[in-house]
């Protein structure tokens, strides 16, 4: 998906092949989460990590809508986003394992994600410290005459940092290619929208900076692949940015030592009869793009692929003590590092 322009951008319908990578897509992220969470319950994986469990439509829909070349930066609930860019899963196991062969080779963990060959630019751990940087890539790429776009995602929460602010602001004064994505999943850790802000329909924010702004609801993928594509002919113009609300929900806790019980279980079991796999689900089987039992084969190809990437991880060795060092600086020529 990630490596091709989608022959249906800009339409309204979608055809065979894209609802077919959009439910595998979706479905090996759903699996890769799944196991992340056990294993992080059996102790393998260590630190915090974030599910992105129930979210999976808005970086499937982004990514079919968006071409090769774009770029991808995000926060830290940040697994979904190279998997579904085609980054071969086994190599964020093994980050989530801190093994050497991970894609930050051991050194970042779940929420330090990284890609170059696929322009994913990171999950970023500092609360909304990834959404100016998501404006530089953009004016990289404007200074550097492409047509490409950046695609900044942030929480809900992040959306009360004085960076999201003097982003958007910059953006729109220097008509700078990126798309501005809130996952708006109802909940900034533990707390509500409702509680944290005046403002609940966060899109309304980018009306500040008469910024193009709307909310969309990123439960299907359709509407995310149609938000993004629309948002993007207008950067690849050179019209500016675009802020989207993507209404989403997260099935778990924010991190794994959040049990959540902040909401009730009538809310948690609304947002699933809303599941983005599902709806993709119901359409495949709908339009007989597939059957059942080719669906479950799909998914069960999938968590045999999840089953490889964690004998990879356990296979792999971690990193050699001298790489505490590396990667720090641009250059390696510094003598406390040991060749």
């Amino acid at each position: 998906m990630a490596t091709k322009k989608s022959k249906t951008a800009n339409k309204k319908s979608f055809d065979k092949e894209t609802y077919m990578e959009w439910f595998k897509s979706m479905t090996l992220m759903r699996r890769f989460e799944e196991k992340s969470g056990q294993l992080y319950g059996q102790q393998k994986i260590s630190g915090f990590c974030h599910l992105y469990i129930g979210q999976e439509a808005c970086v499937a829909g982004a990514v079919s809508a968006l071409k090769k070349g774009d770029k991808y930066i995000t926060a830290y609930r940040d697994h979904a986003h190279p998997i579904g860019l085609g980054t071969d899963p086994k190599y964020v196991m093994a980050e989530l394992f801190g093994k050497e062969t991970g894609v930050s080779k051991g050194k970042g963990g779940s929420m330090h994600m990284f890609d170059k060959e696929n322009h994913f630019f990171g999950g970023h751990g500092i609360v909304g410290g990834q959404i100016p940087l998501g404006a530089g890539i953009a004016f990289s790429e404007q200074y550097k005459g492409t047509d490409n776009v950046c695609i900044t995602y942030m929480g809900d929460g992040a959306v009360r940092q004085g960076a999201f602010h003097e982003a958007l602001n910059m953006a729109m004064s220097m008509k700078l290619p990126v798309i501005f994505a809130i996952e708006n999943n109802g909940y900034a850790m533990g707390t509500s929208v409702k509680r944290t802000s005046n403002v609940t329909e966060l899109h309304t924010l980018g009306e500040a900076y008469d910024m193009p702004s709307k909310g969309v609801d990123a439960m299907n993928v359709e509407n995310v692949h149609n938000a993004v594509a629309e948002a993007a002919e207008r950067a690849r113009k050179g019209d500016g940015p675009t802020l989207l609300e993507f209404r989403t929900y997260r099935y778990k806790g924010h991190s794994m030592s959040d049990p959540a019980k902040y909401r009730t279980k009538e809310e948690l079991e609304e947002y699933k009869g809303k599941d983005p796999i599902e709806q993709a689900r119901e359409v495949i089987l709908k339009n007989k793009y597939a059957t059942e039992d080719e669906l479950k084969e799909i998914d069960n190809a999938a968590k045999e692929q999840v089953k490889e990437c964690v004998k990879f991880a356990e296979e792999s060795d971690f990193p050699h003590v001298d790489e505490v060092y590396r990667d720090v600086y641009a250059q390696e020529d510094y003598p406390f590092i040991v060749d």
